[in-house]
């Protein structure tokens, strides 16, 4: 498959196109919040690069969130879009998975370490509040893991926020604790919510990664082995990105503006 991937859900802004799994070309900009100029420049210099190769698109990818809600309606709008014009199917990845693959690129990923460790991509939710979820190394969700989705809003109060009921359920926080301890799992904590937790999560088992960002460029694969079903038609016009948390539109600071 040849897939355009967007990602527009944290301040930085991308879009990449892959073949088969693997990135071809991307364009992408780590420099602020500019997503709604550069995003349509990059998509067609990216289908201008791929009509010059030879490539036919079968699909549009969409990192679907959780992130910024102005960034997420960004990409969704751009992506419909496309997939309206190009008669292309949907398909939404989370963006937490998303960074866990740019998180796996700077592992070593045959590493025993690594592989009995687990994952956890942090986003940034203001404050003190991340949107996170913990994967094991194959991205999977821990199997004591969410009960109910696999983002969750976290206030890091302390390292048993991770274990506390947002997370776990009663049953399962004690076994996990035990299982964890006894495996010496580490934990690997990445993304633009991070950098803030470093004065909390100061055990030894504890790893902060600096400077992973999601991008388009990790979607690829992702989106060929999405277990979601891609969406079109219909349902396209309905779809709408994964917020988590329930957008609140705020009076304007602005002078002039009401």
């Amino acid at each position: 498959m040849t897939i355009l991937c967007i990602e527009t859900s944290t301040s930085v802004c991308s879009a990449a196109i892959c073949k088969d799994g693997a990135p071809v070309k991307q364009c992408i900009c780590t420099e602020g919040s500019n997503h709604a100029r550069l995003l349509p420049l990059y998509i067609d210099e990216l289908l201008a690069y791929a009509r010059e190769q030879g490539l036919v698109l079968n699909a549009i990818a969409l990192s679907e969130g959780p992130g910024s809600y102005t960034g997420l309606r960004i990409g969704t709008s751009t992506a419909k879009g496309l997939c309206y014009g190009l008669n292309l199917p949907l398909i939404p990845i989370p963006t937490l998975e998303v960074l866990c693959e740019a998180a796996k690129s700077q592992l070593t990923i045959h590493n025993s370490q690594f592989t009995n460790s687990l994952l956890v991509p942090m986003i940034d939710a203001r404050r003190m509040e991340v949107y996170t979820a913990i994967y094991d190394s194959q991205l999977k969700v821990d199997s004591l893991e969410l009960k109910e989705t696999r983002a969750r809003a976290v206030v890091v109060e302390s390292e048993e926020s991770f274990s506390e009921e947002s997370l776990y359920s009663v049953s399962e926080q004690s076994e996990r604790s035990v299982r964890c301890q006894s495996e010496g799992r580490s934990y690997y904590y990445f993304g633009d919510g991070a950098a803030k937790c470093q004065s909390v999560l100061t055990s030894d088992n504890w790893h902060y990664l600096p400077g992973i960002v999601p991008e388009a460029q990790y979607m690829g694969a992702l989106a060929e082995n999405s277990q979601q079903s891609a969406i079109s038609g219909q349902q396209l016009a309905y779809y709408e990105p994964f917020y988590l948390k329930e957008f609140i539109a705020a009076q304007s600071h602005v002078k002039g503006l009401k």
